[in-house]
């Protein structure tokens, strides 16, 4: 009887792995999915408002504001609504596919437009390989989330610093890069969450996804542009 108990323990143990290891990679696979649509709103953003890029540099702040009322407050209070949520995603992407838009009318009118396709697939590989690395990895990266905020708070106050005082271009250059490796442990660190189950809503994944893969983008393009002027 002994036995048949601890055998049949086992058994059931077994089968509530499974079940959670394939709801993990269920609900990996949507956030994918809508990590993908929300990079083809951003898209759809850059696009639609290409024409006007002279508008969108005069309100840059404005629609930066927006960016962040609906990262902070739409996105929270749609949390648990679908339908909700996924239009409070696919507008916080648009908003950032509009506020790339001075950068990129900014490269196609020096004659670098191809830089921006160079850099949506150095990040992609690079946000690939990041991603695969942590979940193939033995290691817990669960306790980097306070230095990783902590070093994030440094560099948005090290930013502003430079853009409104400083202005110095080899600051500018180091802050970059230093997003750039800020956002690379940040995917790991996001996508090891992932796969252990620490989020409760796709969409919420997602944006974390998203917003690791905007900043490595953004920086990549901004060090491309720097790098290949003939300034």
């Amino acid at each position: 009887m002994a036995l048949y108990d601890r055998d049949y323990a086992q058994t059931q143990a077994r089968t509530q792995t499974q079940v959670q290891t394939s709801s993990n990679v269920s609900f990996m696979k949507k956030t994918y999915q809508l990590l993908a649509a929300s990079m083809i709103a951003a898209a759809a953003g850059a696009y639609a408002t290409m024409p006007y890029a002279e508008t969108i540099m005069q309100y840059k702040w404005f629609i930066f504001g927006a960016e962040l009322l609906v990262l902070f407050f739409g996105l929270s209070l749609s949390r648990g609504k679908p339908g909700l949520n996924l239009a409070m995603l696919f507008l916080f992407t648009f908003l950032t596919g509009v506020s790339l838009v001075p950068l990129l009318a900014a490269l196609i009118g020096a004659g670098n437009g191809a830089m921006i396709g160079n850099a949506f697939l150095m990040t992609s590989v690079l946000f690939g390989s990041l991603s695969l690395f942590a979940i193939n990895s033995k290691s817990d990266f669960s306790s980097w989330g306070k230095p990783l905020f902590i070093t994030l708070i440094i560099v948005i106050v090290a930013s502003l610093v430079n853009y409104f005082f400083l202005q110095s271009p080899i600051m500018h250059i180091v802050i970059t890069a230093g997003i750039l490796l800020l956002f690379g442990i940040f995917t790991i660190y996001d996508t090891q969450n992932i796969a252990n189950g620490a989020y409760d809503s796709e969409v919420d994944a997602a944006v974390s996804l998203y917003l690791d893969f905007l900043n490595m983008f953004t920086a990549i393009l901004q060090l491309l542009g720097i790098f290949g002027s003939d300034d």
